[in-house]
């Protein structure tokens, strides 16, 4: 166990030594790309990519629509870091290792987070593919990544940027609704047994990632937004068979709306 943490230690010492030596630490933010978003960093001006595989200590995601690579710009003006894709538990990840560049990204002084990830529905009045910002979190995925030294905090996600995300939302004309995500550990789809039992409890998508990241990212003092790109109904919503492929495209289809909301919320928040 001892040689576990050592070796975690280390490796977030030495992603953070080559984030800082990419200048990442001038960002005001930095965002986190889920499934099929990618996109965004296409309208980042004076961009910079740098593959994960260059950046020692950064875990590379083997899941399809996670490009893995980081993007250092400016996006309406401000500078930001664009993570491109992200590793998930489902991967065979630890929770550390999920939330490892978060983590760095914290130590280089970046102060604002902006999750994105691609998710399931349980709303069926919603018109889909669908934006949502996240409100709050149900933690499913058998999975804490914070120590037992570090503070974690009750409520995660800051509310005056959740309010500058309504304000972008409606500056652009796009429909933004409020909820709860509730994260699985994956990779296996919910059965519509299990989306009903969340969409009674409460939550209004359902993915496999996200909150990690967000208890990390403010237990290390970052200020945290978040936002679902709603992509297909749950199980018993959906009249299809769910697929990753699906999630991807659907993603895609949304992406300018999603891309022209995180332009303006960046540029005003």
């Amino acid at each position: 166990m001892r040689a576990r943490v050592g070796t975690e230690e280390r490796e977030l010492a030495e992603l953070t030594g080559a984030l800082e030596g990419l200048g990442v630490g001038e960002a005001r933010f930095a965002l986190v790309l889920g499934s099929g978003l990618g996109a965004l960093t296409e309208r980042l001006d004076e961009a910079r990519r740098v593959r994960y595989e260059e950046l020692p200590g950064m875990p590379a995601s083997s899941v399809p629509g996670h490009a893995g690579e980081l993007v250092l710009g400016r996006l309406a003006g401000v500078p930001v870091v664009a993570q491109r894709g992200r590793v998930h538990l489902y991967e065979g990840r630890s929770a550390r290792e999920v939330t490892r560049c978060v983590r760095a990204l914290a130590a280089c002084g970046v102060g604002r987070l902006l999750l994105t990830n691609a998710a399931g529905g349980t709303r069926p009045e919603w018109e889909l593919p669908a934006l949502m910002r996240i409100t709050d979190h149900v933690n499913h995925q058998g999975r804490a990544p914070l120590a037992r030294a570090e503070a974690g905090a009750g409520s995660v996600y800051d509310e005056a940027l959740g309010e500058a995300l309504d304000r972008a939302a409606a500056e652009r004309g796009l429909t933004l609704h409020h909820g709860v995500y509730h994260a699985v550990l994956g990779p296996s789809y919910e059965t519509p047994a299990e989306v009903r039992m969340m969409a009674e409890a409460g939550a209004g998508a359902i993915g496999m990632s996200t909150v990690q990241e967000a208890m990390v990212a403010r237990a290390a003092g970052m200020r945290v937004a978040a936002v679902s790109a709603i992509t297909n109904p749950g199980a018993g919503i959906s009249e299809t068979p769910l697929s990753h492929d699906e999630v991807v495209e659907a993603g895609q289809v949304l992406s300018e709306r999603f891309c022209d909301l995180v332009e303006a919320f960046v540029g005003r928040a």
